[in-house]
Order: C-alpha cells, then structure tokens, then sequence
C-alpha cells in the first residue's frame, strides 16, 4: 500500500476562500437585496449586513465606504438589470414600437402580481431619505430617466414628433401600477394599467 498523500492546501476545508472583489461585492448587495426586500434599507443595520454575509466587516466596507453607498449601489445594481432585461425585449421587438411599449407595460404587470410585491423598491428605497443627494435618490432618479428615454424613443417611433406626451402618460401608468400594486394587489387598479395604455396609444396614433 502506498502512503497517504497530505492535504494540499486547496484540499483542507479549514482553509480560506479567495475570493474576487467582484465576487465579493455580488455576496454584500446579494444579501443587501434580501435584507431590504423583507423589511426596508433604513432598518437594516450593517452590523447585521455583515453578519450575514459571512464575510469579515473590513471587508465589506472596503467594498462600500459607509451604508449610504450600500444603498446607492444596490439601486444602481437592480437597475442595471431591470434596464438590460427592458433592453432585450425591445431589441427582440424591434420594428414593432408598439408591441416593445406595451411590454413594458407587461412586464410592470408581472413584478407587481408576483408573490411577495411590496411595491417599486426605487420608490421605496429613495423615499426614506430626505436628502436629494442620497445616493439612493441619485440612482433611483438615474433609472427613472433611463426609463423615461427609453419610452420616449418607442413613442416617437409610434407618433413621430408627437411621442413625449405619450410616453409621459406611459410612464405615469407604470408609475401607477407599482403604487396601487403595491398596496391595493394585483387585482386593484394596477391589473388595468396595459388596457389604459393601450387606449392611450391608440388615441396618440388617431391625433397624430
């Protein structure tokens, strides 16, 4: 019989992991999303942030500053997804604006009849602090405006010279369906916000 061969160091369960910065970050607003989504971002503390990361506090607040630039990030994070996964619908829509306009729409409609809604997490998050500066209130106007401008591209594809007060009406009925989603459910106003918005493109379309 051969002698056994020692643990290698990759071998030894006690040794520790390595991360990436990048995978180090994605386990803080993992666990940010979680926190804020059950309860809100003002309640959770960071020591209790950290704690559940699992990772050491040095760690975390060399990846963000202080908790405000917690916050900041992880609007900024949902919004990059949220924008990329608007992006592909538009993209496989292309050449039918209003078919992309009101899948948005239809999308709006799904996150706020999904279990566990509790409203637009940009609303509430940014709204539960005053300073217009916040980092919060900076990233949840940031895709706010991204929003809107996308919209605005497909209305002016529907209406051409004629698309802001269309996709401003839009995005009031998106704004809407969050609102109502959130406190009245799926089966209050929000469950009318694409029907609306189609009659409001069908009416742009006969004016213009």
């Amino acid at each position: 019989m051969t002698a056994a061969m020692p643990l290698s160091t990759a071998d030894d369960a006690t040794a520790p992991v390595r991360r990436s910065r990048a995978e180090r970050q994605a386990i803080v607003l993992d666990t940010a999303e979680r926190l804020f989504a059950g309860r809100s971002s003002r309640s959770v503390g960071m020591d209790e942030l950290v704690r559940e990361t699992g990772l050491g506090k040095m760690t975390v607040y060399r990846l963000f500053k202080s908790k405000d630039d917690l916050v900041g990030a992880y609007l900024s994070r949902k919004a990059a997804t949220v924008l990329a996964f608007i992006d592909a619908e538009l993209e496989r829509l292309k050449g039918d604006p209003r078919a992309a306009l009101l899948s948005v729409v239809d999308a709006v409609e799904r996150d706020v009849t999904r279990t566990g809604f509790r409203g637009c997490p940009f609303t509430n998050v940014s709204s539960e602090y005053d300073d217009p500066q916040h980092p919060a209130r900076s990233a949840a106007a940031d895709y706010k405006f991204e929003l809107h401008a996308r919209l605005e591209r497909l209305a002016d594809e529907i209406v051409p010279g004629n698309g802001e007060d269309l996709a401003a009406q839009v995005h009031l009925i998106i704004d809407g369906m969050y609102l109502s989603g959130g406190l009245l459910g799926p089966d209050g106003p929000a469950a009318h916000g694409r029907q609306l918005a189609e009659r409001l493109i069908e009416i742009a379309v006969a004016r213009a």
